[in-house]
């Protein structure tokens, strides 16, 4: 029987991502492990995804447990995604990240994977996920990671460089922009050919083709339609400047440069709202009635959502190939940026596990832009692994936002006030 763990099972993903397992035919009969340390959100996630599985006569097995140690042993596959400190995007600390950087002019968009908020994000969560690693190391050491936790480059690298545990980092980005630029282009979205590369949340599209008919002329031919620019500004920026498409949205894009968001009038001119953080979590409309009520809500039906994991997983079990696009550590996939380093790139997976795909080197200035985030990544990572202040410092200077608004002096300010706050908080090392 295979088995998946479901760490940090206890949200709204937790039962999306058991419906889309449970929704495979291949995987019908596997066990799922659900895990979170909050065991009353936990248990209702348990008593709906059965309910789920009992509808639908499925001989799937669910669990649930607080320790993931009783749930990693016989898992062929662990699935993270997890939240350290407090609620991922509500209360502290992600308050903390996003409104003391604000005290010095920084204002970040989202805060949870690059610049001053991606940091600390990152720091509060690297000892949890090495933790999970070593767990797996030691009770499921043939298992498979699959990490949807954010900050995903971060971690993705933090997983490669501090364990041995085989892993890919899963995000929506890819998937969600070729849908954006299927509607803007009015063509069918799986009539697309494309290829895409580079880091998380900054890959572009090197390729964009129908029918062998090369898509990008069409797209450049829209910078002339002011209503289809202002529904993406930011992404449209880059691609008139820097001739490529770039994933993830133009809200969250706007942090990974120093272009878009440094001041009042840059954020008016690109539509750029100011990022705030609720004070306590709430749950979106179509989620309240089930976390409610579990045991009564109205049930889905078994229908795939556009996340990769059960895909993979599936492709894993039945060794029947699926393509995918992963976060996986860098090793000549793409020779123009670091050994090592995180990139977001075309994917294989079958029995044999996932191969990533070699795209090669990225034109110049695109590889340049990914190393200006590359060099944060790294100077985190170093600072997780060696515990190393100075490094976590570095890592939020050389932010490309953070050193185009605020001077060495006002970022070493600014990182010490966030740094005291959450090493009180008992969230850093």
């Amino acid at each position: 029987m295979t088995k998946v763990v479901i760490i940090g099972a206890g949200s709204q993903f937790g039962a999306k991502l058991s419906r889309d397992v449970l929704a495979l035919p291949a995987l019908r009969d596997c066990e799922i492990a659900l895990v979170d340390i909050d065991g009353a959100k936990l248990d209702r996630v348990h008593r709906y995804v059965t309910r789920i599985a009992q509808a639908n006569n499925l001989p799937a097995r669910i669990t649930a447990t607080t320790d993931r140690t009783e749930a990693l042993p016989g898992a062929s596959f662990v699935v993270t995604s997890i939240s350290v400190g407090g609620a991922a995007y509500a209360g502290f600390p992600a308050t903390a990240e996003v409104e003391i950087p604000r005290k010095y002019g920084l204002e970040q968009s989202v805060a949870d994977t690059i610049g001053v908020g991606g940091v600390f994000r990152f720091l509060r969560t690297a000892p949890v996920q090495l933790a999970i690693c070593r767990d797996m190391e030691r009770l499921c050491s043939d298992a498979l990671l699959l990490n949807y936790t954010n900050p995903m480059a971060m971690l993705t690298w933090l997983h490669a460089a501090g364990s041995s545990v085989a892993q890919v980092g899963l995000c929506h980005s890819v998937q969600n922009t070729i849908r954006e630029l299927s509607e803007y282009l009015g063509v069918p979205e799986h009539e697309i050919d494309f290829q895409c590369a580079g880091i998380n949340h900054q890959a572009w599209y090197l390729r964009l083709r129908r029918n062998g008919e090369d898509l990008y002329p069409a797209l450049r031919a829209l910078l002339g339609d002011p209503a289809t620019v202002a529904k993406d500004t930011v992404r449209f920026s880059l691609f008139d400047h820097f001739g490529y498409f770039v994933t993830e949205s133009t809200k969250h894009c706007s942090e990974y440069h120093p272009y878009f968001r440094r001041t009042s009038e840059l954020r008016e001119k690109y539509g750029l709202s100011l990022r705030e953080v609720a004070a306590a979590q709430s749950l979106q409309a179509d989620h309240r009635a089930w976390m409610q009520d579990p045991d009564n809500a109205p049930l889905p039906s078994l229908a795939l959502s556009n996340e990769y994991a059960a895909r993979i997983i599936e492709a894993m079990v039945t060794d029947a190939p699926y393509k995918f696009y992963g976060n996986v550590s860098n090793a000549g996939l793409i020779p123009n940026l670091p050994t090592g380093c995180c990139v977001e790139v075309a994917c294989l997976v079958d029995k044999q596990g996932v191969q990533p795909t070699h795209p090669g080197p990225l034109p110049v200035a695109l590889a340049h832009l990914n190393l200006t985030n590359i060099a944060v990544q790294e100077l985190a990572v170093r600072a997780a692994l060696d515990k190393d202040r100075e490094a976590a410092f570095h890592a939020c200077a050389l932010d490309p936002l953070t050193r185009a608004v605020c001077s060495l002096d006002q970022i070493r300010a600014m990182f010490d006030e966030l740094w005291q706050a959450e090493a009180e908080a008992g969230l850093l090392f």
